[in-house]
């Protein structure tokens, strides 16, 4: 989960939090108040009641209490907070909303009486409370926000990251903020200069040294064709394309660490056609093809093909009996061939020079490269014995 949404999760529970809290604080306030008005006008209504008939009296009652006489009740939203019916009359008292003033109706046989209450002080305080709980989540809206601002850069600095480790090494992160953010920006960019100059002083060192390698081993290919003695000049021509072979294969594995890969959709039939193209095969009966589904795939098709041609051909190179068997099933290739169990676990292989036998030809780089294409891809690479075949499946 990403930070923002943390983030964002954090906020709105907090704001949760707090809102439930201000609504129960409210409702408790609101309550109390209800009670303290209730309490304090029941023993003047009393009074009023008792003493209805002078009118004297209750002037002086009104007066004293900062009470004033509605002639009718207003047509405003309002809340009975309190009701008490009588023999001969009914009493009310009401609120109404968003004011601090409430309204009390009295009816006695044929009087009636609409008294209007002064502010309550009390309800100002709970009025105030309330602006305070709401201030409080508007000031956490604002502090989500600024913090949101505040981090907004890293999306920013991760794309570019991703940038270059896919490839693009002139990915460069521009944010010219003092913080630590800016900071880590700037750090990248140092960090991204130098890799960038060093891989490509490395390219340039590679491909010179490919160039000096091949222009000899070319030239001292030609020469053999001049010895006369057979059994030399062959064990000069296998000396030769070993070192051809040998020149090849690590150009090619360290290739792998700086080509960007050409992402295609093709199938699964395609893959296994372009990498049996790669072979050099003598007899097409020793393989094999159950193309049980023939599924989409999106990748770099040459070196993926590459790939499965190397297993291919270290299928062919260990079996004990063929044919070999290329099968595809969902999100997955797997070639087999009969042959005797490695002797080592799967990652032993997996690095340069590493190979079974070493009477056999080739320099153990073959499956190096492999694992560097499936990790290139994000596909997954696993050896299992069974039924006395070897099994190597590439899946996804």
């Amino acid at each position: 989960m990403s930070i923002f949404k943390k983030i964002t999760i954090l906020f709105f529970l907090s704001l949760i939090l707090m809102s439930v809290i201000g609504f129960w604080t409210n409702s408790i306030n609101s309550k109390r108040m209800n009670k303290l008005v209730q309490e304090k006008y029941q023993t003047i209504i009393d009074d009023i009641l008792k003493n209805i008939e002078n009118k004297n009296y209750i002037n002086t009652i009104l007066l004293k209490n900062n009470l004033t006489i509605q002639k009718e009740l207003p047509k405003s939203n309002k809340q009975i907070i309190y009701s008490q019916n009588y023999t001969f009359g009914k009493i009310e008292i009401l609120k109404e909303l968003f004011d601090n003033e409430f309204l009390i109706k009295i009816n006695y046989l044929d009087e009636e009486y609409i008294l209007k209450t002064p502010d309550e002080e009390n309800l100002n305080e709970k009025n105030i409370l309330n602006f305070l709980v709401f201030l409080d989540i508007f000031v956490l809206f604002l502090i989500f926000l600024y913090i949101l601002t505040l981090l907004s850069p890293l999306k920013k600095i991760t794309k570019e990251i991703k940038n270059f480790a896919n490839g693009e090494l002139s990915s460069r992160i521009k944010i010219n903020s003092k913080d630590e953010i800016g900071i880590l920006a700037n750090t990248f960019n140092n960090m991204a200069t130098s890799l960038e100059n060093s891989i490509k002083t490395r390219e340039e060192l590679l491909r010179d040294i490919g160039h000096e390698l091949r222009t000899p081993i070319a030239k001292g290919k030609f020469a053999i064709e001049k010895i006369d003695n057979f059994s030399q000049k062959e064990l000069l021509k296998k000396i030769f394309v070993d070192l051809e072979i040998l020149t090849n294969e690590l150009i090619e594995l360290e290739k792998l660490n700086l080509t960007k890969l050409n992402l295609t959709n093709f199938s699964a039939e395609t893959l296994i056609v372009e990498s049996l193209g790669k072979l050099y095969l003598e007899d097409e009966s020793k393989i094999e093809i159950n193309i049980n589904k023939n599924f989409k795939l999106t990748a770099d098709l040459y070196y993926l093909s590459t790939a499965l041609k190397n297993l291919i051909d270290n299928a062919l190179k260990y079996a004990i009996s063929y044919p070999i068997i290329i099968e595809t099933n969902k999100n997955e290739i797997s070639i087999s061939n009969k042959g005797q169990k490695l002797s080592k676990e799967i990652e032993y292989y997996l690095k340069p020079f590493t190979q079974e036998l070493s009477q056999r030809d080739g320099f153990g780089l073959g499956l190096s490269i492999v694992k560097k294409i499936i990790d290139k891809h994000n596909f997954k690479l696993d050896y299992f014995y069974e039924n006395g075949n070897n099994i190597f499946r590439i899946y996804w």
